[in-house]
């Protein structure tokens, strides 16, 4: 007989001696026949001895092996995992192997997490109804590498048995010390000029001092550039502090960037004027139109040609050049200067990081210049490269999402024609062929 139609025949006998049995102690025959009914029920639906017992053995395994399901689990967290059973790790999941080595499954968890701090809490014993309360997270300084920032959370299991989570905190730190140098810095910079200023305006307080002309000339020459250095640091740090605040907004104005580049180089002409340089704006395309804000995007290509203006070699040209670069527009900003050391490059859009610090400053510049353009770039969706070649020069690339001329009518295109290369030198723009 198959064993469902066996399961069932059992059950109908079974049933059969239960109204017999209800009714020989007194019940009533409905009573009897609810009961019945109910046990029937049961013993048709509960599993089976081979069924209970596969079931219990693909849940449970060995005291010693979890389940192969529960593996899958925790091999799909990130986050390191150990179950952990009398010191010893039964399950380490894929990112704890990685962090600590393959080797950990089976070991004692002190030596897996080779840490004072580690150690002693795992060697905790657990209390007697076996809980320890509530999570306890232990910070683990230099645990895999010597710069790193872990935090240990130990969770009891029931029965018995712990989880221990392994959370890397490097990144936080790493924001946290970002923001405390950027306040380091910004004070620091801010400090430098008022300091002159207020040295000066003592100095100008001697009635001798303040009467010879020259001298009071000098001081206040003095006192007007770093007042101006001043208010260019606070006007960078508002600046900076809008752009990260609007980052989530996409610019989506329809900006024409050779007219920008143009308007841009040409309120650049008194640093060009002075350093006998020209920026030669060449293009290989009639129109190169991206989503933007049009001040955003002024500043950023001012901040690149006074840097390629002041870096430069005296007397030598800074090309900015556009191009089509797949799916995106590229400017670069090229100048002829001493050029950078690659161990500088990573950290050029830092934050008040300065090559040479002091020729930075005597530039008047405030540190903050490529920091500023690198979000200006990133909140228009695209992104800033930085090449440079000791003795030859440097090359800011800037990325930018195009739009398609089709997209808009051709008034907005006719108007904007122009030659292919601008020349912005010290007699202002006129036309010239294209100087590659």
């Amino acid at each position: 007989m198959d064993p469902p139609i066996r399961r069932i025949v059992t059950a109908l006998l079974v049933g059969a001696a239960g109204v017999g049995a209800a009714i020989w102690i007194g019940a009533t025959p409905t009573a009897a026949l609810l009961a019945c009914l109910a046990g029937m029920a049961a013993f048709a639906l509960a599993p089976s001895g081979d069924q209970a017992s596969n079931r219990s053995a693909s849940r449970s395994g060995s005291d010693d092996r979890p389940l192969p399901d529960l593996i899958d689990l925790l091999n799909a967290v990130d986050t390191p995992l150990m179950i952990v059973r009398d010191r010893r790790v039964l399950l380490a999941n894929r990112a704890a192997r990685i962090l600590l080595g393959e080797h950990i499954e089976g070991g004692d968890v002190r030596l897996a997490i080779r840490h004072p701090a580690a150690a002693e809490r795992l060697s905790a014993p657990r209390s007697d109804d076996g809980t320890d309360g509530e999570d306890v997270d232990i910070e683990l300084v230099g645990l895999g590498d010597a710069d790193s920032l872990w935090s240990m959370t130990v969770t009891p299991l029931q029965p018995e048995g712990t989880l221990v989570r392994l959370t890397d905190l490097s990144g936080a730190r790493a924001i946290e010390q970002m923001r405390a140098d950027f306040v380091a810095n910004a004070s620091h910079e801010l400090r430098t000029p008022l300091a002159s200023l207020l040295g000066f305006l003592e100095t100008l307080e001697d009635e001798e001092a303040a009467a010879d002309a020259a001298t009071r000339k000098r001081f206040l020459n003095i006192m007007s550039v770093e007042a101006k250095r001043m208010r260019d640091l606070v006007e960078d740090l508002m600046s900076l502090s809008r752009i990260e605040a609007e980052r989530f907004s996409v610019p989506r104005q329809p900006i024409d960037l050779r007219p920008l580049l143009e308007s841009v180089a040409d309120a650049c002409r008194s640093i060009s004027d002075a350093r006998g340089s020209q920026i030669l704006i060449e293009s290989e395309l009639d129109t190169a139109i991206v989503p933007g804000d049009p001040s955003q995007l002024a500043q950023l290509f001012n901040n690149l040609i006074t840097n390629a203006l002041k870096y430069g070699q005296p007397g030598t040209p800074v090309r900015i050049r556009i191009e089509e670069a797949g799916l995106l527009l590229r400017v670069r900003v090229m100048d002829e200067g001493e050029g950078i050391a690659p161990e500088h490059i990573p950290r050029l859009t830092e934050r008040f990081y300065r090559v040479d610090p002091g020729r930075s400053r005597a530039g008047g510049g405030t540190g903050l210049g490529l920091a500023i353009a690198k979000h200006i770039a990133q909140r228009h969706r695209g992104r800033l490269e930085i090449v440079s070649k000791l003795g030859k020069g440097t090359s800011v690339r800037v990325y930018l999402p195009r739009i398609s001329s089709e997209s808009f009518p051709s008034p907005l295109l006719s108007s904007n024609s122009h030659t292919p290369v601008t020349e912005v030198s010290p007699s202002g723009p006129n036309g010239a062929s294209n100087a590659n």
